[in-house]
Order: structure tokens, then C-alpha cells, then sequence
């Protein structure tokens, strides 16, 4: 089993439905989601031509945002991409609340 390490994100409170928050952990950059109280972390990267995905239109209902340079859409649930010119998934990380602070686990690095 690798290692792991929690990443503090931010207050629940600060992460309303429909916001995006954006950490960055070394190389890592992560956007987390709320969809409508639920909430996902992927990888702030397209995987068509690493364009910033937070910065990109998100659908909280839809569970889905696109890249703002070429419109590639990915499924925040799972990093399906939906739309070419995408087609790999970007990667997703577990989120939790805890003690009222959202945090995600990535890889230790």
C-alpha cells in the first residue's frame, strides 16, 4: 500500500455549492468541487494540452467541467473525459470533512 497524505483545502463553510477551490501539494495542483453538497478533487490538469480546469466552466448539477482553452469536458466524479479533444481521464483523490475542514488524500510524494 503507498503512502498518503492529507491535504488541509480549506473551512467547509469557505466551499459553497457550485465553488471550485484550487491546492497546490509540490507538483500537484488539485481542483475540489461541490456539486450541489457533494464534493470531488481531480487533478487541475487537462489531459489534452494541461490546461488549468478549475479556471473552466463547471456544471455543480451535471458533475461536469471544461477545459476553458479547448472545451474538453471531464466527469468530476470519476475524471472520464466526456469530450474530445480530450480522451484520457485526469486523476481523481478521495475528500473528506473532517473536524469541518475539507481535505483530500493524494500520494505522498
Amino acid at each position: 500500500m503507498s503512502a498518503t497524505v492529507q491535504i488541509d483545502v480549506c473551512s467547509s463553510e469557505d466551499l459553497p455549492s457550485g465553488a471550485v477551490k484550487v491546492v497546490v501539494h509540490g507538483e500537484l495542483t488539485i481542483a475540489v468541487f461541490n456539486a450541489e453538497g457533494a464534493l470531488y478533487a481531480i487533478e487541475d490538469r487537462c489531459t489534452h494540452d494541461d490546461g488549468p480546469l478549475a479556471e473552466g466552466e463547471f456544471d455543480p448539477e451535471e458533475c461536469v467541467v471544461a477545459c476553458p482553452r479547448h472545451g474538453a469536458e471531464f466527469d468530476i466524479r470519476s475524471g472520464s473525459a466526456l469530450t474530445l479533444p480530450a480522451y484520457r481521464p485526469v486523476e481523481t483523490f478521495p475528500v473528506d470533512v473532517e473536524d469541518g475542514r475539507i481535505v483530500v488524500t493524494v500520494p505522498a510524494t
